[in-house]
This record gives C-alpha cells, sequence and structure tokens, in this order.
C-alpha cells in the first residue's frame, strides 16, 4: 500500500496520527460482558487464532499478500512477544458502537490471549496492551506513525512490531530493533565484519523460519479441517469420542504453541501436538469402524499430514544413501514402485529432507 494512512475521525479529516495522539487508549484487557462483538469483529477474533495478522478483504487500508506476509515475518521474528494485528473496515467501529477502540478491545477479549492488539478499523488506528506499562502501546503507536505514517500501513505495522518488541526487551519503546551494549561494543572496536555476518546468518534464518511455519500452519489447518470431519459421527461413540476430545485438544495445544513460537526450534512442540492429534484421529477412526486401536507409530516421513506411518520402507534421497523411514502405506507403495513418495518440500518437525 502506498497510500497515506487518514483518520477521517480527526477534525477537518486530519492524518491517523492526530487522532491517535488524542484519542488512542493503551490500557490491560479487561474483560466487557455488557458488549458483543458483531460479524466483522468475530470473523477477525476467529482468524488471529491461527494468525497474528488479519486483513479483512472489505477494509479501507488493505494490505497485498506480500504487504501482510511481510508484517506477518515481523511479528514472528522481532521478539516482540504475542501481537495481534487486524485490518477492518469501518464497519467494525461501528459493531462496537462507533469506538474503534472498543472494536480492537472486543476482538482481544475474544481471542482471550494476552499480547498487544492493534488495528487499523477504517482509518483509524487503535493499541491495546496486557504485556507493557499502562498507555506505552498508544505511545509506541504514535512513535511509529511518527515516523512512517507518510509511507503506508505496512510501513507503520512493521515499525509498530519493532517498538513493541524493543519495549519487551529493555529497548524502552524508542523505536527500532532492541541493540544490546555488547553488539554496540563490536561496532565500536571495529567488529562490522562479524556484524554483517551476523545479519546474514539471521536473514537465512528468517527465511527459514517463515518457510517453516508456514508449513506448520497448514498441518494446523489439516488437523483442524479433519477434527471438524468427525465432530458429529462420534456422537455415541464413547471410544471415538474420547479420541476426538484428546485430538481437539492437541490441536488447541498445537495453535497456542504455534503462536509463541519464534524460532523453528521452538515449533517443535507444534510437531508434538499434531503427532499427537493425528494418532488421535486414526483412534477414532478405528472405533467408528470397529477396529482396535492402531499401534502408535511414528507419522509419516514424506508429508506428517498422511498420518501415522504404516511400515518402514527403505527410500534413498537424491545423491544419498538408501535408509529406512516410516511412511504411510500409499508412500511405500510408491517407493517400492520406484515412484516419487507425496512429499512435502520443507521439512519442520524432524529429520530434514536432502
Amino acid at each position: 500500500m502506498r497510500k497515506r494512512m487518514r483518520d477521517t475521525g480527526a477534525p477537518g479529516g486530519g492524518r491517523l496520527r492526530s487522532a491517535l495522539l488524542l484519542g488512542t487508549l493503551a490500557a490491560a484487557l479487561v474483560a466487557t460482558p455488557a458488549a458483543r462483538a458483531g460479524v466483522v469483529l468475530d470473523r477477525a477474533a476467529s482468524a488471529l487464532e491461527n494468525d497474528p495478522v488479519y486483513v479483512d478483504p472489505a477494509a479501507e487500508e488493505h494490505l497485498t499478500a506480500n504487504e501482510k506476509a511481510r508484517v506477518e515475518r515481523e511479528v514472528a521474528t522481532s521478539r516482540s512477544g504475542p501481537v495481534y494485528i487486524v485490518v477492518l473496515p469501518e464497519r467494525a467501529a461501528t459493531e462496537a458502537g462507533g469506538d474503534p477502540t472498543e472494536a480492537v478491545r472486543l476482538i482481544a477479549n475474544e481471542v482471550h490471549r494476552r499480547g498487544t492488539y492493534a488495528g487499523v478499523i477504517g482509518n483509524h488506528f487503535r493499541a491495546l496492551s496486557d504485556v507493557l506499562r499502562r498507555g506505552e502501546a498508544g505511545t509506541l503507536a504514535t512513535q511509529a506513525l511518527d515516523t512512517h505514517g507518510k509511507d503506508g500501513v505496512t510501513a507503520t505495522l512493521v515499525d509498530f512490531v519493532d517498538r513493541v518488541a524493543a519495549a519487551r526487551n529493555g529497548g524502552g519503546g524508542a523505536g527500532g530493533r532492541h541493540i544490546s551494549p555488547w553488539f554496540l561494543l563490536i561496532l565500536a572496536g571495529g567488529g562490522l565484519l562479524f556484524f554483517r555476518r551476523w545479519r546474514t546468518r539471521q536473514n537465512a534464518r528468517r527465511v527459514e523460519l517463515a518457510a517453516v511455519r508456514d508449513a506448520a500452519k497448514e498441518d494446523l489447518v489439516t488437523l483442524a479441517e479433519d477434527v471438524q470431519r468427525l465432530e458429529h459421527r462420534v456422537e455415541g461413540n464413547a471410544d471415538a469420542q474420547g479420541a476426538y476430545d484428546r485430538a481437539l485438544a492437541s490441536y488447541e495445544e498445537g495453535s497456542q504453541a504455534f503462536d509463541r513460537a519464534r524460532s523453528p526450534e521452538e515449533l517443535d512442540q507444534v510437531a508434538k501436538a499434531l503427532d499427537d492429534g493425528r494418532y488421535e484421529m486414526a483412534v477414532a477412526d478405528a472405533a467408528l469402524a470397529g477396529r482396535k486401536p492402531p499401534e502408535r507409530t511414528p507419522p509419516c516421513f514424506f508429508d506428517p499430514r498422511h498420518g501415522p506411518s504404516a511400515r518402514e520402507v527403505e527410500w534413498a534421497p537424491p545423491g544419498g544413501s538408501p535408509r529406512l523411514v516410516p511412511a504411510c502405506e500409499a508412500d511405500a507403495r510408491r517407493v517400492e514402485r520406484g515412484a516419487e513418495p507425496l512429499s512435502r518440500q520443507v521439512s519442520w518437525c524432524g529429520a530434514k529432507k536432502q
């Protein structure tokens, strides 16, 4: 987005910054039982369960897919703690009684997770937090808008996330990323070469994390769809119902771990929860078919979404040595026929695919 953000709620149609300076409320997220979210707010809160950034298709300040991905990467890599961002149409404020701040608060109450919530509602920018000092989220939003408001929504949101990260890590909300004293000493002592190498590694790690997060998100969505598929079929079958409930609990655990993860290694907890959930789905399917629960086996090596492995099969990566890997029955047969298994290119929950 290249247009300049404005706040039509300010006297004379001034910039979004003007209204933010006068009206942004940053306070602890408290429940407001008397208020209820509407369709737009409910949709946004539901989306934030699995994605820290949600852009409503009808939002006046729209983000492209690449711009949304840029903000998501910043949230994932900036050490800002849980940050949730929505870009919504003016209608969202109407659903909250005409108050954009209340709209953000209602979303935060519905998501019901600690963190920092920011919303571009129509042409208004509001921020709330229960992990920063009282009033600090609004101050950081104002600073981000002062610096990048003329550059558009994406640049402002990225800067806001960076300022939240700095505040969470001792930077005092001064903007940009937090730079520790030892890092400054290295630069002062002529460590520029080290800095460049460090930045190269960090950039590579960001790219890796983005790819791994995408794969983890796909797996979470697949498990959610599978769990939903069994929702009504398990009724009246105690064994299937118990397995279904455990699968649902594993999905919720994986979703929360996904929100907390800031490195590929931290996504291991998501992988474990997904593995548990897929196994419980297999148990539920077996109970519905009148079969005994399946043996607990590792997930399919070629794609964990295929479920628990059926057996091991000898497989060799391109240019590598043959080895035994756990596979679902369909992939095992493909390998034995000399065909390519249905594998996913990004490996994020265990052995790396060569």
